[in-house]
């Protein structure tokens, strides 16, 4: 018998494993992917530079995870980075066109709403006076019968004086009691950009009071300008006007488009 008695061995007890801490790297890449859609949608790059930073910053910190062996999803944490930088790129790019287009849509409606002023040509002249507001001449008066508005871009407008018009029998805008006048309008473009004359519209009012003198339109007169005029041609249209029977001069207001201002004209009846 052996004087050493052997002891029984005890079972080890099992070592307890950590869990893996893979919840950043998750976020990451969800915050990536979500990020980088939204930077390609317009007006959205605020988000994705958000969504993208945050993603940057999880993606990191779950890599560092990785490296100490709290985390095994490494491929998790290197795309949510990379999808998160891609979405800052994004961000910046969707700002930088964003505030280009603003800017440009400001400058067009300054345009719009500034228009673009006229100067006088009296008539029989081609020097033009002053830069005066909406095609009135330096002294606040309106235009005369024969005088031209020019514009910046070489558009000029001529009004003439106003003549007896009879009206056909099927003519409409004309009111029985009232006379009716017509104008001669020529538009000329001496500038080097064709213009779009179906943009010009016209209206008028008449006597002392400045009743509006609705225009007559009978196949002869009141064609409004059509087409596009070409650098160095011209348009004539002729239009008519209603006014009261006592009238004793006529307000013609012409428009060129939306990016000009109105010129005036005051003709004698």
């Amino acid at each position: 018998m052996s004087q050493y008695t052997q002891q029984p061995q005890l079972p080890q007890a099992p070592v307890p494993v950590t869990p893996a801490r893979n919840g950043l790297g998750t976020a990451a890449l969800i915050l990536g992917i979500i990020g980088a859609l939204s930077g390609l949608i317009p007006l959205f790059f605020w988000l994705a530079g958000i969504l993208g930073l945050i993603g940057l910053i999880l993606g990191l910190s779950a890599k560092g995870r990785v490296k100490r062996g709290e985390a095994t999803n490494k491929g998790v944490a290197v795309a949510g980075i990379v999808l998160g930088l891609v979405s800052l790129v994004l961000s910046v790019v969707g700002a930088v066109i964003t505030f280009k287009a603003v800017d440009e849509a400001v400058d067009e409606i300054n345009k719009v709403t500034s228009g673009s002023s006229a100067t006088k040509k009296p008539a029989g002249g081609d020097k033009p006076l002053e830069k005066a507001k909406d095609g009135e001449d330096a002294t606040g008066k309106a235009l005369a019968a024969g005088d031209s508005a020019a514009y910046d871009d070489d558009l000029t407008i001529t009004v003439s004086e106003p003549a007896a018009w009879t009206p056909g029998e099927y003519a409409i805008g004309h009111t029985k009691g009232h006379k009716a006048y017509k104008v001669t309008v020529v538009i000329e473009n001496a500038g080097k950009e064709k213009f779009e004359a179906a943009l010009v519209t016209a209206e008028a009012r008449a006597g002392k009071e400045g009743v509006k003198a609705e225009a007559i339109y009978d196949g002869k007169v009141g064609e409004p300008f059509t087409g596009t005029i070409l650098p160095g041609k011209k348009v004539t249209a002729v239009w008519a006007f209603d006014a009261p029977a006592d009238a004793e001069n006529l307000t013609v207001e012409v428009s060129p488009g939306f990016e000009y201002n109105a010129s005036v004209w005051d003709l004698k009846l």
